[in-house]
């Protein structure tokens, strides 16, 4: 017999929010998960949306888009900023 796992809660559901408002073959990152790259020393692989993303149950929301092929010029916000 397989395992089976149901997952619920705010993270969740945040990600299916996340999900409906993003676009093919592109990575979107919540706030959280862009101060976590920063704290690695990441944060030059992020680039925030320009617009908010709305969910619902959440209201807008600041997403960003990763990828760790970007270089540090192409950052928006510092990883230093994060640390405040």
């Amino acid at each position: 017999q397989k395992a089976r796992f149901q997952l619920f809660g705010d993270t969740v559901n945040t990600t299916a929010r996340m999900e409906s408002n993003g676009l093919p073959g592109r990575i979107q990152a919540s706030e959280a998960t862009f101060k976590a790259l920063g704290k690695l020393g990441k944060g030059h692989w992020a680039r925030k949306r320009d617009e908010l993303v709305q969910a619902k149950g959440k209201g807008k929301m600041q997403t960003y888009w990763v990828d760790p092929k970007m270089s540090d010029a192409s950052t928006i916000e510092s990883a230093s900023s994060l640390e405040s």
